[in-house]
């Protein structure tokens, strides 16, 4: 089958800060979180096929395994599992992953591949599916699969199941930083000793400026880069690094790592800050970024 090529943007996830509450029985922890979305991500591409396949391109495509076990894959056969149940016709569809995010690196690449996905099929099969169905098929694909779906600011908490949004967020630059080290979430958890708890400082309606935004964020943490750091020392090493840039305002490491971010006052001094970080260093991921939704 042929037929047009659309595409679905899969941004970056940013976890600005994350605090950890008590363990559940589920295994799970309660985070409180205030995410963002970068102008800087993924790509998946669609066109009509017979059954559901996948490929995958780009930079950080190799070693990748495009079966069942991808999160392309599982979105996409549990729409279409959805759409059969519901008496709607979704053949396949030929997907193409386009990988240009670092792989298990704390900013949601795979969840919000899953989430493009959902949000790409549910279009090309015309399917009636609601919101709140959405919703829960992605809360099955992973804790950060609904977020990925809404793609705005947000504040997440639970285990990801609670979302609301977050205050109107101004302008500003954002710089990731990866130094090519890989981190099990799990292994980051397993290790996770001091909780901050499910609390974080009373929100303001809207944050009028980078830097009003950065000076309440530094009353927060993440309290996973403790044990993150520990499991990958090179963490730290990121972080200094983004503090001794011209303009940083804010630095600090996204979700269980190991991508670091900077706040910066424009785009520009951004871009400037990274310019400055790929002659002494390289061998790292940088990627100078915007905030989607920002006002």
């Amino acid at each position: 089958m042929t037929g047009p090529v659309v595409q679905g943007f899969a941004p970056a996830k940013i976890n600005l800060f994350l605090h950890a509450g008590d363990r559940r029985p589920d295994g799970y922890h309660n985070l409180l979180s205030l995410v963002v979305f970068a102008d800087h991500g993924d790509m998946v591409e669609l066109s009509p096929a017979g059954n559901l396949q996948l490929v995958m391109s780009g930079p950080y495509a190799d070693g990748l395994d495009a079966g069942p076990g991808n999160l392309v894959i599982r979105a996409a056969g549990a729409l279409q599992r959805w759409a059969c149940e519901h008496g709607h016709p979704a053949a396949g569809a030929a997907l193409h992953l386009q990988k240009n995010l670092p792989v298990a690196s704390g900013i949601g690449g795979g969840s919000s591949d899953a989430a493009a996905t959902l949000r790409l099929l549910a279009a090309h099969w015309g399917l009636p599916v609601s919101d709140g169905d959405l919703f829960r098929i992605a809360r099955s694909l992973g804790a950060d699969v609904p977020v990925c779906l809404r793609a705005a600011p947000s504040i997440m908490s639970g285990d990801g199941d609670l979302i609301e949004p977050a205050p109107n967020m101004p302008d500003f630059g954002l710089l990731l930083v990866n130094p090519h080290v890989e981190i099990s979430t799990a292994s980051v958890f397993a290790r996770l000793q001091v909780r901050s708890g499910t609390r974080a400082p009373a929100l303001p309606e809207r944050f009028s400026s980078p830097r009003a935004l950065a000076a309440w964020l530094d009353r927060t943490t993440n309290d996973l880069a403790a044990p993150a750091r520990l499991l990958a020392p090179a963490i730290m090493r990121v972080e200094q690094a983004l503090v001794a840039t011209n303009d940083c305002l804010l630095a600090r490491m996204s979700g269980s790592g190991a991508t670091c971010f900077g706040i910066y006052p424009t785009r520009e001094l951004a871009d400037a800050a990274a310019h400055e970080l790929q002659k002494t260093h390289p061998d790292w991921w940088l990627a100078s970024c915007r905030l989607l939704g920002c006002q």
